[in-house]
Formats: C-alpha cells, sequence, structure tokens
C-alpha cells in the first residue's frame, strides 16, 4: 500500500508536483520582495500536494483497480482531505500578489482575474450548485453505474479521480478561502452547507454496508489469490464512507467558526471605530457652534 507504483501515465502525481513547484516559486518572489507569507500556508498547500501524490502514485493506486474499499479511500482522499488542505494554502492569494503586474505578469493576472469574475465562476461558487456537485460524487458515481461504465480504463479512471478532486475543491473553496470570491454568500448561509453536506455524504456508506450483493461490478471479483470477500471489502468501503469524513469535517467546521468570529471581531471594532469617529465628530460641532453663539 505504501510503495511507490504511479500509474503508467502518473498524471495526478506531476499535477502534485508541478503545483507545490509553482507554489513555492511563488512564495519565494514574494519573500525577495520583502513581503512575508505565512508559513502555516506553505505547509498546508504542500501537506495537500502531498497527500494527493500519495494517494495516486503509492500501491493503493493499482488496489483501488480491484478493491472497493481501496477506491473508497482514494475518493475520499481526494474530495474530503485534499481540497481543505489546498484551500487553507491560499493558492489565489499567494497568485496574485506573488505575480509581477508588468510584463508577462500582467498576461497571467488579467487572466486569473478574468477567471475570477467569470459568470461561470459565479455559477460554480454557489451552494445550490456545489452540494449536489459534492453527493453527486458519492450517490450519482456509485448508483448509476458510473464507475462499471467508465473506471475500467485509465483515461476513465483519471477522469473519475478528477471529479472528486474538483467536487471536492468547488464545496470547500467558498468555505474556507481567504481570498476574494464572487458572489460570496454569507457567514451564515456558509455554515448552513457544512451543515448540510455532513450528514448526507454518510449516508452512502450505511447504503453499501447494507448490501448483501456487490454495488459495484469492477470490484465484485478480486483476485482469488488475494483471499478478498468482495461483500466484506464493500462494508470496510461503506465504513470508510462513514467514518474518514467526520474528523476532517469537525476540524474545517472548528477552523470555519474561529474565522466566523475574527470576522465578526473586525467588523464590530471597526463599527465601533465608526461610532467614537462620528461622536467626536458630532461634539466638536456641537462646540464650534457653541462657540459661535458666544
Amino acid at each position: 500500500m505504501l510503495g511507490w507504483a504511479p500509474p503508467a501515465l502518473p498524471l495526478l502525481p506531476v499535477l502534485a508536483l508541478a503545483a507545490a513547484t509553482a507554489y513555492l516559486a511563488g512564495v519565494v518572489a514574494l519573500r525577495r520582495r520583502g513581503r512575508r507569507w505565512p508559513a502555516a500556508r506553505v505547509a498546508s498547500f504542500l501537506l495537500g500536494c502531498l497527500a494527493l501524490a500519495a494517494v495516486t502514485g503509492l500501491k493503493i493506486e493499482a488496489y483501488s483497480w480491484h478493491l472497493f474499499s481501496a477506491f473508497m479511500f482514494q475518493q475520499l482522499t481526494l474530495s474530503i482531505l485534499v481540497p481543505p488542505l489546498l484551500v487553507g494554502g491560499a493558492p489565489g492569494v499567494l497568485l496574485l500578489r506573488s505575480v509581477p503586474h508588468r510584463g508577462p505578469g500582467r498576461f497571467v493576472l488579467g487572466a486569473a482575474l478574468g477567471v475570477l469574475r467569470s459568470p461561470l465562476t459565479r455559477i460554480a461558487m454557489r451552494s445550490w450548485f456545489t452540494i449536489p456537485l459534492f453527493l453527486a460524487s458519492y450517490y450519482g458515481v456509485y448508483l448509476t453505474g458510473l464507475v462499471d461504465a467508465v473506471g475500467g480504463t485509465w483515461a476513465g479512471h483519471t477522469a473519475l479521480q478528477l471529479f472528486f478532486l474538483a467536487s471536492g475543491v468547488l464545496f470547500v473553496l467558498p468555505i474556507l478561502s481567504v481570498g476574494p470570491l464572487p458572489g460570496r454568500e454569507s457567514w451564515l448561509m456558509r455554515f448552513f452547507d457544512i451543515f448540510i453536506e455532513m450528514p448526507l455524504h454518510v449516508f452512502i456508506g450505511v447504503i453499501l454496508m447494507m448490501a448483501t450483493t456487490p454495488v459495484i461490478a469492477m470490484f465484485a471479483d478480486p483476485p482469488p489469490s488475494w483471499g478478498i470477500d468482495p461483500i466484506r471489502d464493500q462494508s470496510v468501503a461503506g465504513a470508510l464512507a462513514w467514518s474518514y469524513g467526520e474528523p476532517i469535517a469537525m476540524v474545517t467546521v472548528c477552523v470555519f467558526a474561529l474565522r466566523w468570529r475574527r470576522a465578526e471581531h473586525r467588523t464590530s471594532t471597526r463599527h465601533g471605530a465608526d461610532r467614537r469617529e462620528e461622536d467626536e465628530r458630532a461634539a466638536y460641532n456641537a462646540y464650534l457652534e457653541d462657540l459661535r453663539r458666544r
């Protein structure tokens, strides 16, 4: 499970390496200008890249073609663990701060801002789009035969992995991102999104644990030499779907609540400062009016 055994075309491990390299280059460029970048963000993003490369480049990738439990572990890592780590690194903010505003950098910034301000991005950030998409990566994939239809080829298998990763990123981005996003919903609505998603996606685990026949034909006949009971393996996959995401979800809720509290504190402080300024201005005007009357 832990040996390095990437597929013939290691698209996702290479993507993870490229993302980590680009991120570190941005951090170096920013520090050369005398600007700091939080070490916690660097650690979060690099851990996300490491998890992405590990779950798609170690031997678990080979097992995921034959064992439902390995496939489910891979999906849960891609959709629940990796996205918060990547988003926690604030790569969008780093891009906007590290790329120079002249020369070729202008085109990079222009393209990034164009994507950020596009109507498609605004739609993709809305909860009525992200929550159904995230749930479709479980119920839609497993209960419609999609895995059997496309999962047997490298292209289909990789497309499913990219779909799991993208759906997780789109779901967590409006919740944990610290950068500018179009049409960002209120803190209360974002908390409601978390509250809705947490219980819904784990029910697929109950379905898998209670099933008495293989749900996915692709995993119904593991290699005989492995001595794996496909129904028991399917039950393990269901148990993973039930339990894997709960600790991560709790950490996500805690981080979200902490940021919400800080935002409310900043808002109340700013409003308090504005009120003090208004009171001082009113007192000064009253003083001037008193002088005029005298």
